[in-house]
Parts: structure tokens; sequence; C-alpha cells
């Protein structure tokens, strides 16, 4: 029989080789926390970059462009565009600009779309309302004839987590984002005062409807920022495109109450991982030190340069510093130092 100090001494042995079988082999690895059918990274992706000096009538041109360059078949399709829209303040570069929207509602029309719809379920303010009339995004979609549909309002089906980086387990997703043919993310560039950067994958919380999710998507929060939009993006069983408004971003302490920044380009692509990281690197970030980043870099899509395809402009043409809390400088590339 075991004496009791022999017990202890062989429980603490165990306690710090948790590696190790009883047999002495190291432990199998733990599974990733995410399912085969979340797996989506690719050889190669592809991402666009395209000069966009302003909000005008000229980027109908721009988002064609774009389009062409990944040769989109829409054709009698039903397209979503998922905007962000957060908050409102004329002088701030909050919300992805309603000029912007128009005008990809418009290209994709001519593609063949049967229908393009807006969606959209703001986390910080309940009135919806207020927001879609104060920020014009009233006015383009009067212009252009399209639906708004506010997903926090939206009917729901619940949808199986596809991993397990928070411990929701289920996810409820409004039906027009589940029924759509495409979805379009079309997120503001812009800094992000706890996740570093706010861009495709970040903007998918807006399609958590708040009368499950809380106010500001409180729920999310709770479950990690970060880990949330893992198993957000994960999760969506949803062909999707992504198409960044860098026309004017904002830097500094992002999302909504940074400051404004010309960036004067758009950012066009398949994968989300590959555009938020090409984004990310056209602000004067390492998408490698972005948690949430890295993570889907290793399941989700393309991280590394040399597995992005660039295509229209360069990021030299476009790369600048955008300015950081002081806490998130650590994101910035690693310097080049020595003596030459």
């Amino acid at each position: 029989m075991t004496d009791r100090r022999t017990f202890v001494k062989v429980a603490a042995a165990a306690a710090l080789a948790p590696g190790l079988t009883r047999c002495g082999r190291p432990a199998p690895p733990p599974p990733e926390p995410w399912s085969a059918s979340a797996y989506r990274k690719t050889d190669r992706s592809a991402v666009a970059v395209l000069a966009a000096g302003d909000y005008d009538g000229r980027l109908v041109e721009v988002v064609q462009r774009g389009l062409d360059l990944f040769e989109i078949d829409v054709r009698d399709r039903r397209v979503v565009l998922k905007p962000n829209f957060v908050e409102f303040d004329p002088d701030n570069a909050i919300n992805t600009n309603p000029v912007l929207i128009a005008a990809t509602i418009e290209a994709f029309r001519l593609r063949g779309a049967r229908e393009v719809v807006v969606a959209e379920g703001p986390g910080h303010r309940r009135d919806t309302e207020y927001i879609v009339t104060a920020s014009g995004l009233s006015d383009a979609l009067r212009d252009t004839g399209a639906r708004y549909v506010d997903l926090n309002g939206d009917a729901v089906r619940a949808v199986a987590a596809a991993s397990s980086y928070t411990a929701l387990g289920t996810l409820y997703l409004p039906t027009t984002v589940l029924d759509a043919d495409l979805l379009v993310s079309m997120p503001k560039l812009k800094t992000h005062h706890w996740a570093g950067v706010t861009l495709s994958l970040k903007n998918l919380f807006g399609i958590m409807p708040g009368p499950v999710y809380g106010w500001p998507k409180n729920v999310l929060h709770w479950a990690g920022i970060e880990p949330s939009i893992l198993d957000i993006n994960a999760s969506l069983p949803v062909p999707r495109f992504n198409l960044v408004d860098g026309i004017i971003g904002m830097e500094g302490n992002g999302p909504i109450q940074g400051v404004p920044r010309r960036g004067g380009f758009l950012v066009f692509g398949a994968d989300p991982v590959a555009v938020d990281a090409t984004a990310a690197r056209l602000m004067g970030i390492e998408p490698q030190r972005l948690w949430y980043l890295a993570q889907a870099g290793r399941f989700l899509g393309n991280l590394a340069g040399e597995r992005i395809e660039q295509r229209g402009e360069s990021l030299e043409t476009f790369a600048q510093e955008f300015a950081l809390l002081a806490e998130l400088e650590h994101l910035r590339p690693a310097r080049m130092t020595g003596s030459g």
C-alpha cells in the first residue's frame, strides 16, 4: 500500500509533468480550437489596393475595377453589404461612408445582382434610425432604392460554433445574413483601443443581434472580444468578400474617439485575413502582433506577405504610420538595427 508521503511525491511529480503519459511518452497535443469545416486557408490569397481620393461619383468605377480583379459572379444572386455603423459624429470618420456604400450597391447591380441589401446591427447606440438618418445612409438608400435591414431586429437562427475560442457554443445569427448568396464586409479602416485594429473580421460583430448579445454586444465582450471575432468568423457558413473603406480612416483612440486620417485607398479581397493583414501593414502595424489576426492566420486565411498576391497599387504607394495609443505601440513592426 502506498503511504501518504509517497502519494504526495507522485502527485507532485505528475503536476510538474502534465505533458507525460503514464508510460513516459509525451502526450499528444490538444486538438486545434476549430473544426474541419472552419478551415479555409488556401495556398495563396489575392488582395487588391486601389487609389480612391474622395467620396464622390467616381467611386462606382473604382469599385467596379476592384470587383473585376476578382471576377466576382453575382448574376441573379442576393448580395448583402455589411458596413460599419457604430455612432455618429459629424467631425469624425467612425462609419463606412454612405457614398461608398451607394457606389458599391451600383457596382454589384451592374454585375447583375438580383438584389443588393444593406444590413447592420449597430452595437453602441440602440436608436438605429438616428444613426441611419444622421450619417447620411438614409439618403444613399433613398437614392439607390436599396433595402436596409436592422440586424438587431431581424429573425435569427442558431448555428453551432465551428471554433471554440469562446465558450459560447452556439451563435444566433440573423437570417438576412445566413440567406445571403454573398456577404460583403465593408469596414472603416480604424485602430481599436482593445483589439488593435478593426477591419473585415472585427466588422462582423455588427451582425450579432443586440437583443441576444446586448449593447454594446456585452455578451461578446464578456466572452472576450478577440476570441469572439474568431468564433464568429469561423462559424459563418456564407460566401464572403471584403471591401475596406480606407479613403479616410481613423487613428489613435479608435474605434469611436480617434482622429480622422486620410488613407486614399480601398482594399478588396475574398480572404478576410489577407485583407486585414494588408490593411494593417498599410497602417504601419505588424499583423502577426495582433493576437486574433495571428490566430485567424492559422486556419481562416493567409497572413504572411509571401502568401498574398498583391493586385492594383503597390503597398508602398499608400503605406503610412497611423497613430496608436501608447499601450499598443508594441504592434509596430520590429525596427532594423545595427551599425551597417
